[in-house]
Order: C-alpha cells, then structure tokens, then sequence
C-alpha cells in the first residue's frame, strides 16, 4: 500500500519529465524523415533516410566528428591532468590560500560568449592581445592563433573554463583525505611524490570519474565558443559535430538534414558515454 501511494505521488512528476523528453525527440525524428527546408516551405515530402545520406556525405561530416573527438579528449586530460596537480598543490595550508582558491574556480562561472569574447579580443588577438605582447617583448612574430591553430585555440578557451570546474571537485575531494594515513606515511620515509602516488591518486579515483563523465556531457555540444571565435574556420578546421548542425538549420535552412544530424549526435553521445562508462565507471563501485 505503502509503495503504491508512493508510485502515484510520482506519476505527475514522472509522466511531466517522459513527455518533456519525448515530444522534442519525436519531432526530432519526424523531422529527420521528410524533406524539410525552410527555402521550400511547401514541399514536405517524406524521404526515408536521405536526410542521413545528405549529412553524412556533407564535406564537413568528417572534419566535425574528429574534431569534436580530438576537442573532447584534449579538454579531458587537460582538465584532469592540470586539475589534480593544482588541487594537490593548493592542498596544503598557505598565506591567501582561500583568494588564491576563489581566483581558480572563478573561470567556471563566466559565460562561454565572455570567455570567447575575451580570449579572442585580449588574449590572442594578433595586434593588441597578451599573446602578442609576450611574442613581440621576445623579439618573435605575433601568432594569429585563430587563424593558424583554430582547434588549438578553442581548445585552450574551452580548457581554461572548465578547469575550474575539476579543481572545485578535486579540492573538495581532497578535504575528505585520511591525514592520519599521509602522517604515518610519511614517518615511515614516503617522499612527497610517493604520497601523491599512492595515497593522493587513488583517493580521486572517483572524483576523476565524476569529472570525465559530467565534462564529456557537455564538451560533445561545444558551440559558443566557436561561433563567437572561429566560426568553424578557416574552412572546416574548427567546425565540430555542434557547428555542423547549426550550420545545417541556419545558416542553408535545411531543418531536415540537421534533425539527422542532431540524431547522430545523440549516437555518438551514447557510443562515448558507454566507452567512459566502461572505462572510468567502475571507479564509481569501488
């Protein structure tokens, strides 16, 4: 009975969320089957799988799906590599560690469009950027990154604000550390290092995994930073999977072929998720 009363106060929210998530993806999937372009707003044909076709034989299918990947897995080491180290470092009692630690989560809270909009204008901005300044005090050309490394620098923006977002996990993570365990090894002879080894690493093991999975959610669908930047150039060289789509809607209005691709997305969203799972997902049973 218990259970029961228990099941109908739920339903409303349960049901309410199915149908959020459903109507979109119905849609999403009627659309993908007709031909659905906004220049021809009378003919809305069904045409199978040729949405599909169109967006996989698109010039930029290829280039978007390996740099969606290569963004993926750069901000994921880079993230995860700089983030341990940092959190480890700030760790340890220091005069202004609580501004130094405000000062290195704050890059999370800002928008992607700011974050874009600063490092495109003040940091690599071939002219008048910091980049620029350090490369002309050295006595070296100034580096147009946009132009010359347009995936490198969209990497290092997106990077630089999800950081931030590992170190608060990690550093809060750390809080919960056995001190007793980092004591008694340290009076046995561990060096630093091999307490950063043994103790440290292991102990993150799951906050790691938490890190790669919730950052991966959101680094497949990386669009603000691009569009505000790069705008997917020069050519396809920062275009990911994201762009692709937007492209596809709004800019040739072809609704139809970017609901196919917003549905290979979705695959390869589940495809990685289920390799990360695999991968880093067991940390969470341990």
């Amino acid at each position: 009975m218990k259970r029961s009363i228990t099941r109908l106060l739920m339903a409303p929210s349960v049901i309410m969320l199915l149908v959020w998530m459903i109507i979109p993806l119905s849609m999403t999937i009627y659309f993908s089957t007709i031909r659905y372009n906004l220049l021809y707003p009378g003919q809305n044909n069904f045409v199978g799988l040729m949405n599909f076709e169109f967006f996989i034989t698109d010039p930029g299918f290829v280039p978007a799906v390996s740099n969606t990947l290569i963004l993926l897995l750069s901000v994921l080491i880079i993230t995860v590599v700089l983030g341990v180290m940092l959190s480890a470092l700030i760790d340890k009692p220091f005069f202004g560690q609580g501004i130094v630690r405000v000062l290195l989560i704050s890059p999370f809270f800002i928008m992607p469009t700011v974050n874009a909009l600063i490092w495109k204008n003040m940091m690599m901005n071939p002219v008048y950027g910091i980049f620029a300044w350090i490369s002309e005090s050295l006595g070296f050309e100034p580096i147009d990154w946009l132009s010359s490394y347009p995936l490198v620098s969209v990497i290092i923006m997106v990077s630089w604000q999800w950081l931030p977002f590992a170190i608060l996990v990690f550093v809060t993570a750390l809080q919960s550390q056995d001190t007793e365990q980092k004591e008694a090894a340290q009076m046995d002879g561990a060096t630093g290092w091999h307490i950063f080894r043994y103790l440290t690493i292991p102990h993150l093991a799951r906050p790691i995994a938490v890190v790669v999975m919730i950052e991966t959610i959101f680094l497949l669908a990386v669009f603000a930073e691009i569009f505000v930047s790069t705008g997917g150039g020069p050519g396809y060289d920062s275009t990911n999977l994201a762009y692709l789509i937007y492209n596809q809607a709004l800019l040739q209005y072809d609704v139809g072929v970017a609901s196919a691709g917003g549905l290979f997305a979705v695959l390869l969203a589940n495809i990685v998720a289920i390799f990360l799972i695999r991968a880093v997902g067991k940390n969470l049973t341990v």
